[in-house]
């Protein structure tokens, strides 16, 4: 029997997705957390790509001000950064995720 089609694009939620969120669409609402675009309890649940698309870009644009760099982040925020995504990485490896594992698998055997 098939699986039902989406009817519409949306986001599943970051506790939905992949290992807990452990894509490129999770790091970027961690980090919209992380500069204060969401509250820490928004998962974006149901959100249509456009809405995605809009906080993938408030969030570049706070990036942007720190030149993209970890570092470079002043300290509150570079401590709230190290707590929320080392709080990610242990919930995706709940969830069976290994670093570097979808890379690999994606490169296939002669890799």
């Amino acid at each position: 029997m098939n699986e039902p089609k989406r009817s519409s694009r949306t986001y599943v939620g970051l506790y939905n997705d992949m290992y807990a969120g452990m894509t490129p669409i999770g790091n970027f609402i961690r980090d919209a957390w992380v500069f204060g675009i969401l509250p820490e309890d928004e998962t974006c649940d149901g959100w249509d790509v456009s809405r995605i698309q809009m906080l993938h870009d408030q969030v570049n644009a706070e990036w942007d001000k720190y030149s993209l760099r970890i570092s470079n982040l002043p300290p509150e925020l570079r401590e709230r950064h190290e707590r929320i995504h080392n709080e990610a990485i242990e919930r995706a490896r709940e969830h069976g995720w290994v670093a570097g594992q979808d890379i690999d698998s994606e490169m296939g055997d002669d890799a």
